[in-house]
């Protein structure tokens, strides 16, 4: 059952404001303290699934301390996880369907057991906060969730995640969601960091003291699921606990120090810990990962092997399967046709030259995005690129961002529309506005697949090092229109400190890295396969319309076609930049809804019509390298370089802006598209400009 057959949350959105975070309207439907699933023997369906009112269950926590983790391993879920803040910014939903009973039944003619039968629990992973005065809108859909709607529109019960290894920031929000009086169950995480640092937490000791159910669990591993559930199972059948008073006074002063003077008894009643902080393993590394001179070093190492190994191994494969489409699957689908008796119709150039030189041409960079998703998954897991937005502090410092901004940009390499709704993290309007803007200039993984095709089609052995140049500029570029967009629009804003708990480094799982590989694969198969075949289809159909007398659908030379006239008449823009031919310029036009749908155009159009005849049937590499060959005058390398280029900074997909014109605003996400243009543009022709008079 989804989560939106429960229907227990309507979307949420948070509006920006100036300085503080705009209220956020949540609805939360009532339902009983305890209502369980029905019984099969009470029904006449077999079929056990949640009942509308089943209980409610809000996962609440800090940033980083497994929130995301322990719900995906309740309900089977597959959300985004990370290990830096900011990786959960709106309410993800899902069944947890505990291996518990929720009551015996009422039936006069059977003896069920309550263990006979689970209990289904509608869960909730919130985003994550430090405390409920939140500082930024993802922090305020958490309060407003907890306490800013009536009693009776609550969730029913609030797991408090905490981290064994920073006990002491996880009981704050503790202690607030105790004086509210809101029934509520502690898991501690980490409890393996906690014991490297010489940390011990008696979890009996802590339930007495904080007054309430406490369990040790490890959701990696799946240690202390059922203790869990047992717990919760418990703690639904028990009254909500009276408030905790803290406080002799009603200023906020008073109530801080009331809070901390209660977590230190807490601690030290509960917790063992070293008089004096061990030096770690991680602190030691991060000696040198997070240093001033080394750090930013050590980061541009990391990611150049990452796009070296990746284009290395990946290639083989994709030439693998580039033959497979271009030959057998080419061959197989003409003679499927041919028995039909559609060979030669318009019907095998949809086929042969639609989808299958399209879509086909974007499932051979399978095996490179898989191995990218692997090393950024063993990346994220292991630790290290939590050390980003603290490498990159100063650095955004410089352009009027806080460090926790890197985070969306670091997202934005993977897909640019989840990095958008990340700058939810930043505390003020400005902060997420000029974050938003930035954003599409990351060259996101759609793009690397273009930039992986020009790299070997121009750079032979050097491809690695040409797609990581791609990425270093797009690093520079965000860098110059932060600062012109500081010294413009807005000057002299202050710039909070960065706070950020950065976790442990630990060897990745392979259950974990496999899970978030798939995750995104899918993902990225999804969504670009969708758009993918929408969008091949609309290139076919318009290669296919005559607009000259006499000509027949389908049987048109494709210059000649609705889709070479509308690409010639753009073209002449791009000639400054040396790519200015109408084969190259229709790629562009298409990029704009995906660009993905660049390489799938390229092959459509060079399916249908070979520019020269020396090049093979479907070698698409010397047909792209003769266009940029012939559009530059002969200067195809520095051509290339202006495509690539301007590939990476021009106006994003149709989803990214979408996400902008959601979270920004349509002023600002039309000025966006403007600065992007004039970026991609004027980069370009400079780059050629220069680059023919030096290749």
């Amino acid at each position: 059952m989804s989560a939106t057959d429960h229907d227990t949350l309507s979307e949420a959105k948070a509006e920006s404001g100036a300085d503080a975070p705009a209220k956020v309207h949540v609805a939360v439907p009532r339902v009983a303290l305890l209502v369980p699933s029905a019984k099969a023997c009470c029904q006449t369906s077999t079929s056990i699934c949640a009942d509308p009112n089943s209980p409610i269950v809000a996962l609440v926590g800090a940033p980083n301390a497994g929130k995301s983790t322990l719900f995906n391993a309740l309900t089977g879920a597959k959300v985004t996880m990370g290990n830096w803040p900011g990786t959960t910014v709106e309410v993800s939903r899902g069944l947890w369907k505990s291996n518990l009973a929720a009551a015996s039944c009422d039936c006069d003619h059977c003896d069920c057991e309550p263990s006979d039968e689970p209990l289904d629990i509608a869960l909730i992973d919130l985003p994550g906060t430090y405390s409920l005065d939140p500082q930024s809108p993802d922090e305020a859909l958490t309060r407003e969730l907890l306490i800013g709607k009536p009693s009776d529109q609550r969730p029913d019960l609030s797991v408090v995640v905490c981290d064994a290894s920073r006990l002491t920031g996880g009981l704050y929000l503790v202690s607030q969601i105790r004086e509210q009086g809101l029934p509520l169950v502690v898991a501690i995480t980490m409890n393996d960091v906690a014991r490297n640092r010489g940390i011990s937490v008696d979890t009996a000791a802590l339930a007495r003291e904080i007054g309430c159910p406490v369990v040790a669990i490890d959701p990696r591993r799946r240690s202390g699921l059922d203790a869990l559930a047992a717990t919760v199972r418990d703690a639904f059948t028990q009254p909500a606990p009276a408030p905790l008073l803290l406080a002799s006074d009603d200023s906020e002063l008073g109530a801080e120090d009331a809070r901390f003077t209660w977590i230190a008894a807490v601690v030290e009643a509960s917790c063992a810990a070293p008089e004096t902080a061990a030096r770690t393993r991680s602190d030691r590394i991060d000696r040198w990962v997070t240093a001033p001179v080394w750090g930013p070093l050590i980061f541009l190492a990391v990611m150049w092997l990452v796009f070296q190994l990746t284009t290395a191994v990946a290639a083989p494969l994709q030439d693998l399967l580039d033959g497979l489409f271009s030959g057998p699957v080419t061959a197989g689908a003409q003679w499927a046709l041919a028995g039909l008796g559609l060979g030669g119709t318009w019907v095998e150039g949809l086929v042969v030259n639609g989808l299958i030189a399209g879509v086909g041409m974007l499932l051979t960079f399978v095996p490179l995005m898989t191995l990218m998703f692997v090393l950024l998954a063993v990346l994220e897991d292991s630790g290290y690129l939590a050390r980003a937005a603290v490498v990159t502090d100063r650095l955004m410092r410089s352009i009027g961002l806080p460090g926790r901004a890197f985070l969306p940009l670091i997202v934005g390499y993977g897909c640019n529309v989840p990095a958008i709704s990340g700058t939810r993290i930043l505390p003020n309007a400005r902060q997420r506005v000029l974050t938003a803007l930035l954003v599409p200039f990351t060259s996101c993984t759609a793009r690397l697949t273009v930039f992986v095709m020009m790299g070997s089609i121009f750079f032979g052995a050097y491809a690695g090092t040409a797609v990581f140049a791609m990425y270093v500029l797009s690093i520079v570029i965000i860098i110059a229109d932060g600062l012109a967009l500081r010294g413009t629009l807005w000057r002299s804003e202050p710039i909070e400190p960065l706070v950020i708990d950065l976790p442990a480094y630990q060897v990745p799982t392979l259950k974990l890295t496999a899970s978030v590989t798939w995750l995104r694969l899918k993902g990225f198969l999804q969504t670009a396969g969708g758009i993918i075949v929408v969008t091949v289809i609309a290139v076919w159909l318009l290669q296919s319309i005559p607009t000259q007398p006499g000509e027949r659908f389908g049987q048109v030379p494709t210059a000649d076609s609705a889709y070479g006239v509308m690409s010639q008449a753009v073209a002449p823009v791009f000639a400054p930049a040396g790519f200015g031919s109408w084969e190259t310029s229709s790629t562009l036009i298409v990029g704009f809804v995906a660009k993905e749908a660049v390489i799938s155009s390229w092959a459509q159009t060079y399916a249908v019509e070979q520019p020269s005849d020396n090049a093979a049937p479907g070698d698409l590499g010397a047909a792209v390298w003769q266009s940029f060959n012939e559009s530059s005058g002969g200067h195809p390398i520095p051509a290339a370089l202006a495509f690539m280029v301007f590939l990476m900074a021009y106006t994003p997909c149709v989803a990214t802006l979408s996400a902008q014109w959601r979270e920004v605003g349509p002023k600002w996400t039309l000025f966006g598209m403007a600065m992007q243009l004039t970026v991609a543009w004027t980069l370009a022709v400079a780059i050629f400009q220069v680059g023919r008079l030096l290749i």
